[in-house]
């Protein structure tokens, strides 16, 4: 059976903690997209095309992965590109109520897709586009938390 999984998110920017995940979750399917969200609730600091390009370029060596922007419900954009799998992460205990309430929701809405956890790499689990977006605004060095390219793509912001 071909197995295509969905992880969603906004990736402004995309860390190190969702490049593992993507990473790992790779080998497990045959088809991973990653579902750039276009939020229009959430102020990012990278456009939907910049985030879309950034993700390209930091999994571009990942053959199986795609990167692909949405708008609107997610579990549509699942059964749009034929997905079985919403792929989540949970970086923390924090984490899980509120993903466990948005797995419940779509299980409702979607019950043929299946929700899946996967935390990130213990030296990971700490980081948040959020955070980095902060330190890097600051002047702070964010190399160890996200991919050289996306470094740069920051400088010049």
């Amino acid at each position: 059976m071909h197995i295509t999984a969905v992880y969603p998110g906004t990736f402004d920017p995309i860390t190190c903690g969702h490049y593992d995940l993507i990473e790992r979750a790779a080998r497990f399917y045959d088809r991973l997209i990653i579902a750039v969200a276009d939020n229009r609730n959430k102020t990012s600091l990278f456009t939907l095309n910049e985030r879309v390009a950034l993700a390209q370029q930091v999994t571009q060596r990942l053959n199986n992965v795609e990167v692909i922007s949405f708008n609107g419900l997610l579990v549509d954009f699942v059964r749009q590109v034929d997905g079985q799998v919403l792929l989540r992460g949970l970086r923390a205990v924090s984490d899980f109520e509120y993903e466990f309430q948005l797995a419940s929701m779509n299980r409702k809405l979607a019950p043929e897709v299946e929700t899946m956890f996967m935390t990130p790499a213990e030296q990971y689990a700490f980081i948040s586009s959020s955070l980095v977006r902060e330190i890097s605004a600051l002047g702070g060095n964010v190399s160890e938390f996200v991919h050289p390219i996306v470094v740069e793509a920051l400088s010049q912001k």
